[in-house]
């Protein structure tokens, strides 16, 4: 029996709508690692849609904030701000 590496994850080009969904909430305090993936998931279906607001996509998302939702939602639309998207 052996052991193979894990495949290589091929990173998003910087340009591209999921990585500026993903790197809008990466300074957004959750509980685990995995709750700060669902809200990225969540902000990406919410540009690439524009269905409903921000604000719905975040607590849709049900992410284990450590911030108030309000909190959070502020800062998102702020990195979606210095990307030049307006949310």
């Amino acid at each position: 029996m052996s052991t193979v590496p894990p495949s290589a994850v091929k990173a998003f080009d910087a340009s591209t709508l999921e990585k500026t969904a993903y790197t809008s909430v990466a300074n957004v305090p959750t509980r685990e690692p995995n709750d700060r993936y669902r809200l990225g998931y969540s902000v990406w279906s919410f540009l690439s849609e524009r269905k409903g607001t921000l604000d719905q996509a975040v607590h849709t998302a049900g992410a284990r904030l450590l911030i108030p939702e309000a909190d959070a939602v502020t800062a998102i639309r702020a990195e979606l701000a210095k990307a030049g998207i307006e949310a």
